[in-house]
């Protein structure tokens, strides 16, 4: 005997908002979502990620393989 009423109800036109501002529509369980990343907003979508490195870890790393390290 399957059991009934046992998904969620699904929202078609869900809407998505960051900072206050609507971002884009959805699917989803719930009639509203906030987020605080998208694909907007973060760095690596966005090309501002930077590799951190305090101990000399890349530059060994490219050394030891020696690999030019040109910015790209």
């Amino acid at each position: 005997m399957p059991k009934e009423n046992i998904h969620p109800k699904w929202f078609d036109e869900t809407k998505v908002y960051y900072d206050g501002q609507l971002i884009m529509v959805v699917g989803s369980t719930k009639p509203e979502l906030h987020v605080d990343i998208w694909s907007g907003n973060h760095p690596f979508y966005t090309g501002s990620q930077r590799i951190i490195d305090t101990e000399g870890r890349v530059e060994r790393f490219l050394k030891k393989y020696n690999i030019e390290n040109t910015p790209s």
